[in-house]
């Protein structure tokens, strides 16, 4: 029997069979979720035809969906909830037939997004979520993060448009940024007192939830990451390889504001990994400042003629003000239709 078990052909045989159980499974999964996401669609459906079949059905309101979650429970038990049905109500409504949904994402992935009123915001997470492969609990941290507000706050209405449509795009250094990153997974209680080192361990102690911070496409090299010039040791605070862009992403972690030393500094850390550290296939190393406080006319001087590849972004610890970013957003919006 030994021999049989560690023979080639055994092993051959148990990878088949495996591979053929992961596959049929996953299909079988997805052959659900599709059929699942569908039939609350179609549910959706008949609710919205019921109420615009006349004046007497509109006056129901509420109490038709009371009166459905009750009927329905008693006969097909849980799943028919007054919530659940509203949000069957809402998945026909944003999602017509020209705008159907993708059946990659779960029901739980679609109750979250039906949460979300502005259409731009729904899109964007929507693909987001489908990109990145988002889990649910993935996708709420996201959207309670305002990742779309804190993205879309920096673009013209091309790009806002352009980011609700596709997601958010990995061709550019430019497009790895945020701002600012939040770090509210931290837990850091407010007022908080700690030094540099101390976040950057409890970044790295938080690893998962910082790479979904980040952006898709991070992997993580390493942290106090030295390097020696002239028999003279550096270390860059943590340093990671980007898989899309196929480059080294460097981030320097400032508690108060940058200087312009520190810019300086990065820079050697740029010319070093570009010349030391890449392989012929790998692109030019990018550099990431992170800091509170932000001095743009400071910035802009220090990197005068410098590479494009270095950047100064800020930070925070706690949520953002999500009303000041829509605020912006829509200002945008509305100068550019003006």
């Amino acid at each position: 029997m030994n021999e049989l078990v560690h023979s080639a052909a055994y092993q051959d045989l148990l990878e088949q069979i495996s591979r053929a159980y992961t596959a049929g499974r996953s299909a079988a999964f997805q052959t659900v979720n599709t059929q699942l996401l569908e039939t609350y669609w179609q549910v959706g459906r008949q609710i919205v035809e019921f109420e615009q079949g006349g004046k007497d059905r509109a006056v129901y309101g509420a109490a038709l969906l009371e009166r459905l979650s009750a009927d329905l429970r008693l006969r097909h038990g849980k799943g028919f909830s007054r919530s659940n049905l509203n949000y069957m109500r809402l998945f026909y409504l944003r999602y017509q037939i020209c705008e159907k949904p993708s059946h990659k994402l779960s029901w739980s992935h679609y109750v979250e997004l039906l949460k979300l009123d502005d259409p731009l915001e729904r899109s964007f997470y929507e693909q987001q979520a489908i990109a990145e492969r988002w889990s649910v609990p993935e996708l709420k941290r996201q959207k309670a993060a305002a990742l779309f507000l804190r993205l879309a706050a920096s673009k013209d209405k091309a790009g806002i448009l352009q980011l609700a449509r596709q997601g958010q795009a990995m061709a550019q250094p430019q497009d790895v940024l945020r701002e600012p990153y939040v770090f509210e997974f931290l837990k850091i209680p407010e007022p908080w007192q700690v030094s540099e080192t101390q976040i950057e361990a409890a970044l790295c102690q938080h690893l998962q939830q910082f790479l979904l911070e980040l952006g898709k496409g991070f992997t993580f090299v390493g942290r106090q990451y030295r390097i020696t010039v002239n028999n003279i040791h550096y270390k860059v605070d943590l340093v990671f390889y980007h898989r899309i862009l196929r480059c080294f992403v460097l981030i320097d972690l400032k508690i108060g504001e940058v200087r312009h030393h520190d810019i300086g500094q990065m820079n050697l850390y740029l010319g070093y990994f570009a010349k030391e550290e890449n392989t012929p296939e790998d692109r030019p190393p990018i550099g990431i400042i992170l800091s509170r406080n932000k001095d743009e006319l400071l910035v802009e001087y220090a990197t005068y003629q410098m590479d494009s590849q270095l950047f100064v972004q800020k930070y925070q610890l706690y949520l953002p003000d999500r009303e000041e970013l829509r605020r912006e957003i829509e200002q945008t919006l509305q100068m550019a239709g003006e």
